[in-house]
């Protein structure tokens, strides 16, 4: 098991940037592919991007692709999200998961740990 805590979230207006940052508890991170999902008011939870254990594959939803960025830094435990010329259709409670194994995937009951969140709004 680990425990993640996502920061890095604001305000911000459009065409700007932010990087989340996602930080697990634990010694087993490199075991963990990660994810990123976002969930704006009224809509369902959506995958946005996902990397392998390695940070060696990623993959991300079609209308964040060239704007957003995953990486991960196993040797700090993080996983990051930059995100670039933001548009307020992106304006969502970011979170980040963690699932056990080596290959990513964009299915939210695939990963079995959450962090708490954290809300990015975009203003246009």
């Amino acid at each position: 098991q680990v425990q993640l805590v996502e920061s890095g979230g604001g305000l911000v207006q459009a065409g700007g940037s932010l990087r989340l940052s996602c930080a697990a508890s634990g010694r087993t991170f490199n075991y963990y592919a990660m994810g990123w999902f976002r969930q704006a008011p009224g809509k369902e939870r959506e995958f946005v991007a996902t990397i392998t254990r390695t940070g060696g594959s990623t993959y991300y939803t079609d209308s964040v692709k060239g704007r957003f960025t995953i990486s991960r830094d196993n040797a700090k435990n993080t996983v990051y999200l930059q995100m670039n010329s933001l548009k307020a259709e992106d304006t969502a409670v970011y979170y980040c998961a963690a699932r056990y194994g080596a290959y990513y995937s964009t299915a939210a009951g695939d990963y079995g740990n959450w962090g708490q969140g954290t809300q990015v709004t975009v203003s246009s």
